[in-house]
């Protein structure tokens, strides 16, 4: 991909290969070639010492005695190192001395705090929102709300503005044949969950519908409880919970993608799982059947595309959604064991380098299918990972990121955010930047976290997280802030001084 860009700048293409002990051509073309030659290699190719020492460091006859390391090692090679802080413990350390680089590039958006050497550029996540290089982010929380004692579910997904009355979507249980389910309504004022539950006790006391208000997205009933977009009443499962998520996800995707249907670009969501098995699991035969958050998703899903059917009727979009059936349209990235079945990562071990590498090949080295929009050569839009933090999972296109796990103390929501935050591409690779899109850049990108807490909660602590990363920016507006400046005013003049500007500010009563 970079091969042209290295063209422009020097007038020829790079020449590249991946280190293999096996071909020893490569190795002396590399160091002979004066064209532009790069050589990847991974840490355990010569990260290894003693009767498991790698080939790198032997004197091989195949080599003319030599030892590849030194043949490396002559060139005085410019190292690349991508995310530093997973690769380069104490021992590699030692070991890259042995290749004599002429110098050192460390590439990582989370340095570790004792291996800052002199850094030469710096692109914090506010400079990149500013210079419109990364997604906007939005977030949709959910939120548990009202006495945990009563038994009336009542889940509201949204508020729907038009030049009629306001409507609301509520969900809320309904007694049919098979038992009882939950059930997506798009309600009016006077509508009686008692009445359209299939008589349900627990909406006997009240549950009629007596405003809807857009200003604040909230729904009264006539018994006083109010509840917000977002918010869910009554006895409430982790799996309902879970359920209310995908769901959310599913719907954030559509809306996302019918925007984006004409431009040319594929949506793609992404979800967050803490165990393989309640996506896949496997019978005593080794077949693979769905697991619960599958099975959620497919019920989802059919049941959003059906009512938007009947909403909308027949247009370009609605052919584009019946092409592709639920159980297509999803599909999970794992770690796989030696049987093809798919496991959970080993998390407990220190995270050095993932074991998701089969996981990772298929979502990196396939993302141009992944990304074409022909229905029948890639269907998959949503895609299901355990492993969710680790360094290279991410792709232009995800606009929608749901975790659904239980956030522990080491989880950083700047990690479950950094997986969405690239600009996307159009279904011919050109990326939807401020170039193509110019001010709408970020009307284009935007990546939605269906969060498994409050919108308050999540956002409180990804503020956090992104005012601990920036470090030294400024936080509050203070006379300080200006000693030793000089501002210009718009006519050129320099005498307009950090106390002036104090004055004014206290003046106007802005601090």
């Amino acid at each position: 991909m970079t091969q042209e860009h290295f063209a422009e700048e020097y007038g020829k293409k790079v020449r590249f290969f991946i280190y293999n002990s096996a071909q020893l051509t490569e190795i002396d073309r590399f160091a002979s070639d004066s064209s532009i030659n790069v050589m990847i290699i991974n840490s355990q190719a010569f990260n290894a010492k003693g009767k498991d020492a790698r080939r790198i460091y032997m004197k091989l006859d195949e080599f003319r005695s030599r030892r590849p390391i030194d043949i490396i090692a002559k060139t005085n090679p410019i190292l690349i190192i991508d995310e530093p802080q997973s690769v380069e413990g104490t021992q590699t350390k030692e070991r890259l001395k042995e290749f004599h680089p002429l110098m050192t590039l460390r590439y990582s958006a989370t340095h570790k705090s004792d291996s800052i050497y002199n850094m030469i550029y710096r692109l914090d996540a506010m400079e990149a929102y500013n210079k419109r290089l990364v997604k906007k982010i939005a977030v949709k929380g959910i939120t548990e709300t009202g006495s945990t004692a009563t038994e009336s579910y009542v889940y509201l997904e949204s508020i729907n503005l038009s030049k009629a009355d306001p409507t609301a979507t509520l969900q809320f249980d309904f007694k049919g044949a098979t038992g009882i389910r939950k059930k997506s309504m798009k309600v009016g004022i006077g509508f009686n969950l008692y009445d359209n539950s299939g008589y349900l006790d627990e909406y006997k006391n009240g549950f009629v519908v007596k405003t809807i208000d857009g200003r604040d997205d909230s729904v009264e009933f006539l018994n006083g409880i109010r509840i917000y977009a977002g918010d869910v009443i009554g006895k409430v499962s982790e799996e309902q919970l879970r359920r209310i998520q995908i769901r959310e996800t599913i719907l954030s995707h559509i809306q996302r993608e019918r925007e984006l249907f004409y431009k040319g670009i594929k949506v793609l969501s992404l979800f967050f799982i803490d165990e393989v098995g309640k996506y896949k699991q496997y019978d005593n035969a080794g077949q693979p059947f769905n697991g619960i958050y599958a099975e959620m998703f497919e019920e989802e899903y059919a049941d959003i595309v059906e009512s938007m059917q009947l909403e909308l009727g027949e247009d370009e979009y609605i052919k584009y959604l019946n092409m592709i059936t639920p159980s297509s349209t999803h599909a999970g990235y794992f770690s796989v064991d030696s049987k093809g079945k798919m496991m959970n990562s080993k998390l407990g071990r220190k995270e050095t380098i993932s074991d998701d590498i089969d996981a990772y090949d298929l979502i990196m080295k396939n993302k141009e299918l992944l990304l074409d929009r022909n229905p029948k050569k890639s269907p998959v839009r949503f895609i299901f990972s355990h492993s969710a933090l680790r360094e290279g999972w991410d792709n232009p296109n995800v606009f929608q990121i749901c975790t659904l796990k239980q956030s522990s103390s080491d989880v950083r929501k700047r990690q479950e955010v950094g997986r969405g935050l690239r600009l996307c591409v159009n279904q011919d690779g050109e990326r939807m930047d401020s170039n193509v899109l110019g001010n709408e850049v970020h009307n284009v990108n935007v990546l939605t976290i269906i969060a498994s807490e409050s919108y308050d909660s999540f956002a409180k602590g990804l503020q956090t997280e992104l005012a601990d990363a920036v470090g030294n920016r400024p936080k509050v507006v203070t006379p300080e802030l200006f000693m030793g400046k000089i501002i210009k005013d718009a006519q050129g003049n320099t005498d307009v001084i950090s106390n002036d500007i104090a004055r004014e500010r206290r003046y106007k009563g802005l601090w």
